[in-house]
């Protein structure tokens, strides 16, 4: 399979010639890239590619073995999304449901408007005030932001202890590292760029106030222990340990995004379970951001219920991409049931129409890893093996079943 895996990155490279957010990482031989960038190949030119590595995909024996058999349904499932990639960057269209199936191998359950009605009666009981619920959470938000001169020094704590606590059962090459820049005019909150030999380029965007749970839901989700460990691993354990150069490239538009994704938001729960991340936030992170420690549990309630209304950011994008609600009514879903701001609904409404149907990762993606994972059962150390083996594995999502 090593001659399809090599054809494989030739192919995310050429793709990424024509879609600018198609290679999200790359550390292969930098002659490829360079090949890659002095001839773009025609689209139709590469669909024809992926067809011809499909089929040799389906006349290859995977040979024994757990791991290679993960490798040739990787293969398989990688390949199709990219080809679905080209046909889409060719014109084609298709359905939400239709194109994050085809794209990362699972479809959202569709949610309708009551199921997150009974989060805004649960918030309307818990936030003091009168007027539209949203409004009221984003009042009660705006009390805690951190400001802009701690901004660092909060981040800078929460890495440290998402790193720490993460580094207590997984183990980390010593020279893996990252660095942090804040950056503006981005149509999401953080982003990690993986350069390969164990070290990330964390991005942090500043464009709106960057409320105080935010300090940890990065430091987690884009370093440990997610994407930054989970890049780690592959390098590790797939790329330098068994030779599988298809690891050394990401094409975000691919099932590879939902384990990435989902990993990384279970990650947080994982490194603070129970009433773990409260504590460290209100003895640590309220003080250094300068907000008082005793509205901390307050602040963790509206957050909780929040989280539960997840879902509404997939049906406000389902809605908007099938043609079934306008701009404006996407947005406006956005901030009566995403409990957005107006600001953040207009960001969020820029990553819909850059990303699409990518949004499932982050909520779909973190339930089936969490499903997966737990099911190893109650105890600490089997859920954080499990979710290691995860990360250091070719597993997708058809291949989370418990």
């Amino acid at each position: 399979m090593n001659d399809i895996a090599d054809a494989y990155v030739r192919l995310v490279l050429d793709v990424g010639q024509h879609d600018p957010d198609f290679v999200d990482a790359y550390y292969g031989p930098p002659e490829w890239r360079a090949e890659a960038a002095a001839d773009t190949v025609p689209l139709e030119t590469l669909h024809g590619r992926a067809d011809i590595l499909l089929a040799r995909l389906a006349e290859e024996r995977p040979g024994d073995g757990a791991m290679v058999m993960l490798r040739w349904a990787y293969l398989v499932q990688q390949i199709g999304a990219v080809r679905t990639r080209i046909a889409m960057l060719r014109g084609t269209t298709f359905p939400f449901d239709a194109e994050s199936e085809l794209l990362y191998g699972a479809t959202a359950p569709s949610l309708p408007a009551e199921h997150f009605a009974e989060v805004l009666r649960e918030l309307d009981a818990l936030l003091p005030g009168a007027g539209p619920v949203a409004e009221r959470v984003e009042q009660f938000q705006a009390g805690f932001a951190i400001p802009a001169e701690r901004l660092d020094t909060v981040f800078q704590a929460a890495i440290a202890e998402c790193r720490d606590r993460s580094a207590r059962h997984i183990a980390l090459p010593p020279q893996e590292q990252f660095t942090v820049a804040y950056v503006t005019d981005k149509p999401w909150s953080g982003y990690n760029w993986y350069q390969g030999e164990y070290v990330s380029r964390i991005e942090v965007n500043t464009d709106l106030p960057v409320f105080i749970d935010r300090a940890l839901d990065l430091a987690c989700h884009e370093g440990y222990p997610g994407h930054h460990v989970y890049n780690v691993l592959l390098e590790r354990e797939l790329v330098r340990g068994r030779g599988w150069r298809e690891f050394s490239i990401y094409p975000l538009f691919s099932p590879q995004s939902l384990i990435a994704e989902g990993s990384a938001n279970y990650g947080i729960d994982l490194a603070f379970p129970g009433d773990g991340r409260l504590a460290f936030e209100r003895d640590v992170l309220f003080p250094l951001a300068g907000l008082d420690p005793a509205e901390a549990e307050r602040y963790a309630a509206v957050r909780a219920l929040v989280g539960r209304a997840a879902y509404a950011g997939n049906e406000a994008a389902r809605g908007y991409l099938d043609g079934t609600m306008t701009y404006e009514e996407a947005a406006d879903w956005l901030v009566r049931y995403a409990l957005m701001s107006p600001a953040r609904a207009a960001q969020r409404m820029r990553f819909i129409e850059r990303y699409r149907s990518y949004v499932i990762n982050y909520n779909l993606g973190r339930d089936l890893v969490a499903q997966y994972v737990e099911a190893a059962g109650d105890s600490t150390e089997a859920r954080w093996a499990r979710f290691a083996e995860l990360l250091g594995s070719p597993r997708l999502a058809a291949g989370l079943e418990p």
